[in-house]
């Protein structure tokens, strides 16, 4: 090895890490955007009037549409993924997922076209959903596949990183525009502003994408092997079924918090306490920004420690938090709240840091794409897809937060069984799977 040789493989290992964590941002907040505004503006601009927790209610429902097409863009673009490439499939996605969000920013409302207004609205968010599906697997992937294996847990949280880097640039333009207009004007045609930027973040991250290679140890294995005989979904379900529901299990209490944390203390804030549109936004603005320093650290510690007790750190922790978390929030009390959604965020980072590595050293490198799609994608549905609109069902069927708490402390149980009953998957080396 010359001395020039690690200089190299760390240049590109940074490369690779910042177009993922690039284009994982531009996706996240695409995606989060629309669940935000979901929250805020949506019930009344794209549902019939009536009851105000009714509208957002179907509003979170159009949200949850999304989580259902993850999966099947999750297995489309797995089977592409694991027959092509990881590059290609995530240039794609990103501008799928573009392309929808800048369209929802010109969608006409309710008052304006009627029932044609929610229909586009969910068949845009039906892509947003294909396109993130396909998103997520790759992003991991291509960092997991090219970095040092002994700190493979540290780079491979950056592309997670990117959720709360759209979080907060989601957040904090929604936020800029609620502050300096009036709430008329931001209800009329400030919340489309947002949608619309995404249009110059796409451009940015497909630039950068393009720029990087393909992963080393897919070419690695595609040189070696023969095409598989069957399709990598078929292989996935027949070779890894354990290793799929514990992908599943493990996600519970990580989506479910998240959304929790930060999509429905938007609804909380405003529907239960009777609080403004910013009291919420500025407060997982704040956290936002110490969630996304906090994941490459918990990943980092993956590496030293192993996957397993991070991730138990944080189900551990969000289960009891939970209920923290709303006692915190009940005080009206801003500072109070930033500290309740902060230290939630911290810990779900326990779980969202390491997890990349973790699912990436589930599967072989020949269906790794389609495994770790599906195993991520499928738990969306009824973790995170689902959090919003039950949240907000549980809180007006019993009109308390606590509900919300003890559903977020169910889903800590079940990743808790999940986590503990796998095996440590630390030392495992992928150019043997």
């Amino acid at each position: 090895m010359t001395a020039t040789e690690p200089v190299r493989t760390r240049r590109s290992i940074v490369r690779v890490v910042g177009a993922s964590l690039v284009g994982t941002t531009v996706e996240w907040y695409d995606f989060f955007l629309y669940g935000v505004a979901a929250s805020v503006v949506f019930g009344d601009l794209f549902f019939p009037k009536g009851e105000q927790l009714t509208g957002t209610l179907l509003s979170f429902a159009t949200f949850a549409v999304g989580f259902f097409a993850r999966p099947i863009g999750g297995v489309v673009f797995g089977h592409f993924g694991d027959r092509l490439g990881r590059k290609n499939l995530l240039v794609l996605s990103l501008l799928m997922m573009g392309v929808a969000t800048f369209a929802i920013g010109l969608l006409p409302t309710y008052a304006q076209v009627g029932a044609l207004a929610p229909i586009l609205l969910t068949v845009l968010r039906l892509v947003q959903g294909f396109a993130l599906g396909g998103e997520w697997g790759g992003a991991v992937l291509i960092v997991s596949e090219h970095g040092d294996p002994a700190r493979r847990g540290f780079w491979a949280s950056w592309p997670q990183a990117g959720a709360p880097a759209g979080q907060l640039i989601a957040n904090g333009v929604l936020a800029g525009l609620a502050a300096f207009q009036s709430e008329a004007a931001f209800d009329s045609w400030g919340w489309r502003i947002p949608f619309l930027l995404s249009a110059v973040l796409v451009l940015v991250g497909l630039w950068v994408r393009l720029k990087i290679e393909e992963s080393p140890v897919f070419e690695a294995a595609r040189a070696r092997q023969e095409p598989a005989d069957r399709m990598p979904l078929v292989e996935v379900l027949t070779r890894y079924p354990r290793e799929v529901l514990t992908a599943m299990g493990a996600r519970m209490a990580e989506n479910v918090s998240y959304y929790i944390f930060t999509i429905v203390i938007a609804t909380y804030a405003k529907e239960h306490l009777g609080l403004g549109k910013s009291f919420a936004l500025n407060a997982v603005l704040i956290a936002a920004a110490i969630h996304f320093c906090a994941i490459p650290l918990w990943g980092a510690l993956s590496d030293r420690i192993g996957r397993k007790p991070v991730y138990l750190i944080g189900a551990v922790g969000v289960g009891i938090w939970a209920f923290v978390f709303i006692a915190l929030v009940d005080t009206k009390n801003f500072g109070l709240a930033t500290l309740a959604v902060t230290v939630g965020l911290i810990l779900h980072g326990a779980m969202y840091g390491p997890q990349a590595s973790f699912f990436t050293e589930l599967f072989g490198t020949r269906v790794r794409y389609s495994g770790v799609s599906v195993g991520y994608q499928l738990a969306s549905i009824i973790a995170g897809g689902l959090a919003p609109f039950i949240a907000v069902a549980l809180l007006k069927a019993y009109d308390s937060g606590y509900a919300i708490s003890i559903y977020v402390a169910v889903c800590a149980a079940i990743s808790v069984l999940a986590v503990t009953l796998y095996s440590e998957t630390r030392e495992r080396d992928l150019t043997q799977l």
